[in-house]
């Protein structure tokens, strides 16, 4: 079953690659045995560097479910998670990931996947307004009606 998953992923990517929407990037969400959502890259067909197939699949399955909480859902896709997609992964609660080529085969084919795991916070971010934004994260805290966990 699960190499089946992986089968439809593949051809999830052949399909966006034959529609040039994108990179060789597919994705399943599975959940009790049964397909939620499937999606290919269409980063360079929606003109959006967050359009990957991951994003693509997690968003569809939570309309799809009515729910921001996958939890109990595995992720088959065609190439290791970069860091965008894994943080929306780890959001979703997922449960699992199943990838079919890692960074460096990705990097081989020219995509720069390996150049954000090796990202370094102090050279690009720094804190400003600390002190007034915990204000505003106090009056979320306060608030009775939120769906975050």
């Amino acid at each position: 079953m699960i190499d089946q998953y992986m089968q439809l992923a593949i051809k999830e990517a052949y399909s966006g690659i034959k529609k040039g929407h994108g990179g060789p990037f597919g994705a399943v969400i599975v959940k009790d045995g049964k397909v939620i959502a499937k999606a290919h890259n269409q980063v360079v067909f929606q003109h959006d560097p967050t359009c990957h197939g991951e994003m693509l699949a997690i968003r569809r399955a939570s309309k799809k479910l009515q729910t921001f909480d996958l939890s109990g859902c595995i992720i088959y896709t065609t190439g290791e998670p970069c860091p965008m997609c894994l943080g929306a992964i780890l959001w979703a609660n997922i449960s699992f990931v199943y990838y079919g080529c890692n960074v460096d085969d990705t990097q081989i084919i020219g995509f720069r996947d390996k150049k954000f795991y090796e990202f370094k916070k102090d050279s690009f971010m720094k804190e400003l307004n600390r002190q007034e934004v915990l204000k505003l994260y106090k009056e979320y805290r306060d608030t009775q009606d939120k769906t975050s966990y």
